[in-house]
């Protein structure tokens, strides 16, 4: 995990080792969405945006009882681990090249999300990691944390004021974020570019 040329906090790079998990292939889309909780919505192929980490919570919890399977959003360490789609330190899903190598980038993301899975998967099958919208993770975020995060299956801080997220999203200058790059807002804050995935396992 990390990137030792990366930013402060990703910093130490260090190996973890993680339980067998699953991930969704596909971010949570506004018509699997709508299915727990009734909203308007122009596309159901779109991912779902503005919903905060307890919304993205439930919808796990609400999910989990209906097919019976215990379900949740990913750790910070797993969701990493599914980015790089088995490639150590590569700065992207796709390997070293720069965002505005990848085909057609000039003319994506213009006026919001595009639908999931439009981009081709990474090596696990994975599609749109590191890009559309940020996704939830479980962990509290702390700056320091890779400093004392244990070596198998991290969770994180057990408290603090901000929650984990990772990608790139729609707004940002830079659409396409690196595997490493770690961002946090507090749980309870709802933006345009934020939605998730679930996880199943560890």
């Amino acid at each position: 995990m990390g990137q030792e040329n990366g930013r402060d906090d990703e910093r130490p790079v260090h190996r973890v080792a993680l339980a067998p998990f699953r991930l969704c292939r596909f971010q949570v889309t506004n018509a699997d969405f709508a299915l727990f909780r009734p909203f308007p919505f122009d596309n159901p192929a779109l991912p779902v945006t503005s919903v905060n980490w307890f919304d993205a919570v439930d919808y796990c919890a609400w999910l989990s009882a209906r097919w019976n399977l215990p379900l949740r959003l990913p750790t910070e360490a797993e969701w990493e681990y599914a980015a790089r789609g088995g490639a150590e330190q590569q700065l992207y899903p796709w390997g070293d090249a720069p965002p505005d190598s990848r085909p057609g980038y000039a003319l994506r993301w213009h006026h919001g999300p595009e639908p999931v899975g439009a981009s081709e998967p990474n090596a696990y099958g994975l599609f749109d990691m590191c890009e559309n919208v940020h996704e939830w993770c479980s962990d509290w975020y702390s700056h320091d944390y890779y400093i004392e995060s244990p070596a198998g299956n991290p969770h994180g801080p057990p408290s603090g004021a901000r929650r984990v997220s990772r990608g790139g999203a729609w707004r940002h200058h830079i659409k396409l974020a690196r595997c490493a790059a770690r961002s946090s807002i507090p749980p309870d804050f709802r933006y345009a570019d934020y939605g998730f995935r679930i996880a199943s396992g560890g």
